[in-house]
């Protein structure tokens, strides 16, 4: 089963090995690793996203528990959240296949944020099977390399306090 966990975690070095140390040494492959500040800056957020059964994942959010560096961990897969992965593409792009290309990239919302002589750049953001269709659109163009960031999720409506579980 597909897990997407958020947690709350003090902005300091190291939290992020701990934590994938801690998931890798209960053999949970980590799909997606996501982390960045807070409207707080003492205060960082880490989505992942792991596979795995009910009560496997149950275990390892009391140990993550237990990392004094964490705030809070919620598996948030059961919730109403957003989630969404940005990623930015080059792929090759002779002048003749330019319109047809951006015509692609409208349609999925993606920009084109740099353009070669024989290449362009595409930033895109949305849903991870959004990613996915685009990619695979795109590769009989040729994708000369691929970068994303990995999904980045949060429940809809009013945030939980601190004490709700």
């Amino acid at each position: 089963m597909r897990h997407v966990l958020s947690a709350l975690v003090q902005n300091q070095p190291g939290v992020l090995a701990h934590v994938s140390g801690m998931l890798a040494s209960r053999g949970f492959n980590i799909d997606s690793l996501a982390v960045g500040e807070t409207e707080h800056h003492d205060i960082s957020r880490m989505t992942f996203v792991v596979h795995g059964d009910d009560n496997v994942l149950d275990q390892v959010r009391k140990q993550l528990d237990k990392i004094i560096t964490i705030v809070r961990v919620d598996d948030i897969s059961s919730e109403n959240f957003v989630e969404r992965d940005l990623m930015l593409m080059k792929t090759t792009c002779s002048a003749e296949k330019r319109s047809e290309l951006f015509q692609l990239c409208e349609s999925f919302r993606g920009r084109v944020v740099d353009i070669q002589s024989n290449n362009v750049m595409i930033e895109i953001s949305g849903s991870e099977a959004k990613i996915e269709a685009f990619i695979e659109l795109m590769r009989p163009y040729g994708i000369l390399e691929l970068a994303r960031t990995g999904r980045i999720a949060m429940v809809r409506g009013i945030p939980k306090k601190e004490g709700d579980r």
